[in-house]
């Protein structure tokens, strides 16, 4: 049978719901094969309805319906019909109450959207159609409601049992089971429904508001795990009295509570009260966490909070609209970390992870705008389209209005908006009320895919002591987008002397194709430090000589621009070098670069932390984005060739400054810690690529035999570099961390991860072995990031094995999945999605893969979707 292509929703089509439910009453009784479900509706007739002829349609998804009763009487067969995961009632009057009784299987539930359990405690996700799994409901954004929640359980079993809100009464039934009732005061759209019921312990605390009220925080987590919770709340209350300080934000409910689960889909999900978040994003502590893991768990956790106003109490209309929580709380939990880490380190770390991801889906055939035209599955797009250059697109608004004036048209929104679900183009129309600035043009930000071009020429006047940029802007076709209008984006420009004193700085508003701008008064020909803190999510072209990158990495006083010069100048070389390879030339090291890696390294005035970013070589996959055609062999024997002669060039600075930051103090998670572990731990990742590396893999080996028990930043980066360069050591190791932290999940996690990453030939063998290790369960996402999705993402000279055997894994893990976790499946599946990028022997062995999937039987939506896009 011939899989029939799903159908597509569209943004033109967003049409105001016939029906409006004001009140939301569920009572949930969990069992242990099943669980009851009473919903209890108060419905009306929507005035602003385009419809004339009005039924309610009520969405479900793998319920079975017991009863419905409209105004107290029970409706037979004939008076409605399921058809296509639809309830349709067609005689209902202007306004009425009405009851649904369904019957789910949680325990069943593999595919870990709405109700289902984790580790044996029920937990929920309906974001984005979850709910609709729960009972028949309008399950759309817009829907906003009062909810109120009664669940009944085994007291024994489930003693906590959490919903959204505030807690307004519990009790006892019999001997055996109890209940609960929570009240949300605050409307809301059902996606952001949550319960929890189950047996874990709780870490409590208290944060006093701005305006002095108390509220109680809460932190469960599966029993063993509180003491891995200090830093998470301590998380908790930083990002509360940041988003007071910064943008006046002040929290609503009596209490605020995080639920920490094994099995989610996502990272966090901020449902009103109740967050719910992936234990990957919660559990830290020195010995089992590292300084990276430290670091997300604080910006994930200022995501979550932010999302109560940005998300949760102004939300978005439609789905089309996702951007307008997601691109904005990004943007804004990327302000916390740079307000309360360091701001160039994390103004990097957002760069390359836009880079990284986001460069790579405007190129590919799955490129779309951040806000949409069409979906099949809204699951994805979820994107680094609509979260990373969202948030790119918001932070472009403040730069171009203002910090002072954004924060203005914030309040407006948030105050014009509260309790509403509302559109992109009314967070813009707030901006431009607030700052009298017309963003007609920016808009295309938001319905224009692909990442915009800019090159750039500079003159220079002597006489009249004037200097002139021209910019030329263009963006490339991208699938339904062959021409594209020029965009309206800021332009920050630094000009600095000869002796690397700044001359001028400015923003610039570049609006046509094509942009001259005269600056006066310039006394000498400067060089220029463009596109400040990567002040617009574009490519910049500008022919830089190799001796100016490597002055603006010693003398840029904007650090971003810093490290951006050493970036460009380390793609330019490792490239050339590409070149020579592919000719089979004798590679060669240039000189310049040995010379700026030794002035680096003495450079003892820089954050360590940035000095240990600047030192750091753009990824493999970085690299595959400059390539017209990626050449995966070239790319990763180069690079390895550049890092093994920095090493051997440079062995005793690296030696030195590795010993002059190591420290056997106990583990402090600041920055300046933080900063000197990254720097001697870059350092160890060049020392163990020394040719003759026998006296460096024992400096490895040592810092591992120090830190395993209580420092895991430096346990895994010994284990790391060790694996990577394949020692012979590396089995011994990995099985005395196995057998050392085989009893913490996240921690086998990292051990899964480090054998998919390691470079050697064999790694895919091992990775298929580790597939039937009783550490790994494909039901479980984290365990199928740790291993399928490392090594699919991030080993690309193993995946993309000329054999192709690595497509033929991956497309055996995708049908599998499908059947199991449709969402996980379309997100392992990406990898292929790419395969024009590569050569044509390549090319044909991943469209193969890419067609025997689409062939499949029973195809989920989710990568029905993607596989079919991307074989167009």
């Amino acid at each position: 049978m011939k899989n029939i292509s799903p159908a597509a929703v569209y943004l033109k089509d967003y049409t105001p719901s016939d029906y409006l439910i004001d009140t939301v009453d569920l009572e949930f009784e969990l069992g242990e094969t099943s669980t009851r479900v009473k919903s209890k509706l108060t419905v009306r007739e929507n005035p602003a309805s385009l419809s004339s002829a009005k039924k309610l349609i009520l969405n479900g998804e793998n319920v079975l319906l017991k009863t419905i009763l409209l105004n107290g009487k029970e409706l037979t067969k004939t008076d409605f019909k399921i058809q296509e995961n639809k309830l349709i009632i067609s005689a209902v009057p202007a306004k009425f109450e009405l009851e649904i009784h369904t019957l789910i299987k949680p325990q069943e539930n593999t595919s870990l959207t709405g109700l289902y359990q984790s580790n044996g405690n029920f937990c929920t996700q309906c974001e984005a159609h979850g709910f609709s799994h729960i009972t028949y409901f309008l399950d759309r954004p817009d829907m906003m409601a009062c909810y109120t929640t009664t669940i009944i359980a085994d007291k024994e079993k489930y003693p906590i049992l959490l919903s959204n809100g505030n807690l307004v009464a519990s009790g006892s039934l019999g001997k055996d089971k109890h209940w609960v009732k929570w009240e949300d005061p605050f409307k809301k759209p059902c996606y952001l429904f949550a319960l929890v019921a189950g047996d874990l312990e709780r870490v409590q605390d208290e944060f006093i508001t701005q305006s002095g009220r108390r509220v109680d925080l809460h932190i469960y987590v599966e029993k063993g795990n509180k003491h891995k919770c200090e830093h998470a709340m301590q998380a908790v209350k930083k990002a509360m009295k940041w988003d007071e300080d910064t943008f006046g934000r002040e929290y609503d409910l009596d209490i605020y509570m995080i639920v920490a689960v094994s099995d989610f889909n996502m990272g966090a999900m901020e449902n009103k009260g109740l967050n719910i978040f992936n234990t990957k994003y919660i559990l830290a502590s020195p010995e089992t966490a590292t300084d990276d893991d430290f670091l997300h768990v604080e910006s994930v956790i200022a995501h979550e909070y932010c999302h109560n106003w940005s998300g949760n109490r102004v939300t978005c209309r439609d789905w089309f609209q996702l951007s307008l929580k997601e691109g904005l709380t990004i943007f804004r939990d990327q302000t916390f970390t740079e307000d309360t880490m360091s701001a160039a380190v994390a103004r990097i770390h957002a760069v390359n992870d836009l880079r990284n991801s986001q460069f790579g889906e405007d190129a590919g055939p799955l490129a779309h705008p951040v806000r949409p035209e069409s979906y099949v599955e809204i699951n994805n797009f979820y994107t680094a389209t609509v979260y990373n250059k969202g948030a790119e697109v918001i932070r472009m608004i403040q730069t171009l209005i203002g910090k002072e004036i954004f924060r203005q048209g914030l309040d407006l929104y948030f105050s014009r908006h509260d309790g509403q679900a509302v559109t992109i183009e009314d967070f813009v129309k707030a901006m431009e009320e607030s700052s009298g600035i017309s963003l007609e043009q920016f808009r295309l930000w938001y319905s224009q895919a692909g990442t915009p071009v800019l090159d750039i020429k500079d003159e220079y006047d002597p006489h009249h002591k004037t200097y002139y940029l021209t910019i030329r802007q263009s963006c490339p076709a991208t699938p339904g987008q062959n021409e594209k209008l020029p965009f309206h984006l800021p332009f920050k420009i630094g000009l600095l002397n000869g002796s690397g004193e700044e001359m001028f700085e400015t923003v610039l508003q570049v609006k046509k194709q094509v942009e001259k701008f005269k600056f006066d008064n310039i006394s000498s020909f400067p060089i220029p430090s463009l596109l400040r803190s990567f002040s617009a999510p574009v490519k910049l072209h500008f022919s830089y000589s190799d001796e100016q990158l490597q002055f603006l990495m010693q003398h840029d006083t904007d650090l971003f621009n810093r490290w951006e010069a050493g970036t460009k100048y380390w793609v330019r070389v490792i490239l050339d070098l590409v070149n020579d390879f592919q000719v089979k030339k004798k590679l060669q090291l240039p000189l310049g670069l040995i010379n700026v890696f030794s002035a680096l390294l003495q450079q003892a005035e820089l954050d360590k932390w940035l000095l240990a970013e600047m030192l750091t070589l753009p990824s493999e996959r970085y690299l595959a984005e400059q390539m017209t055609i990626i050449d995966v062999d070239a790319i990763h024997a180069v690079r390895e060739f550049v890092i093994t002669e920095l090493a051997n060039q440079l062995k005793q600075d690296f030696i030195e400054t590795y010993k002059k930051n190591h420290s056997l103090n106990t583990y402090q998670f600041n920055l300046q810690e933080v900063g000197r572990r990254q720097l001697k731990n870059r350092c160890l990742d060049y020392l163990v690529h020394l040719d003759d590396f026998t006296l460096h893999e024992q400096l490895a080996l040592s810092q591992f035999a120090v830190a395993l028990k209580n420092n895991m930043t430096d346990t895994l980066s010994a284990i790391k570099y060790l694996t990577y360069v394949d020692s012979p050591l590396q089995g011994k190791i990995l099985t005395q961390f196995y057998a050392a932290w085989k009893h913490d999940p996240l921690v086998v996690d990292k051990w899964l991860s480090l054998q998919a990453i390691s470079k050697s030939p064999d790694t895919l063998d091992k990775v298929k072995l580790l597939t039937q290790h009783e550490a790994f369960d494909i039901k479980n996402p984290n365990k199928v990031y740790a291993l399928i999705g490392a090594f699919a993402r991030h080993n690309p000279v193993r995946f993309h094995s000329a054999k192709g055997e690595g497509y033929l894994f991956l497309t055996d893990i995708v049908l599998e999945l499908n059947a199991l976790n449709p969402q996980i499946a379309a997100r392992m599946v990406t990898p292929l999605t790419d395969w024009k990028r590569y050569d044509i022997h390549r090319q044909g062995l991943m469209q193969r893969s890419l067609e025997m999937i689409l062939k499949t039987k029973s195809l989920s939506r989710d990568v029905h979707e993607l596989v079919s896009k991307s074989l167009q």
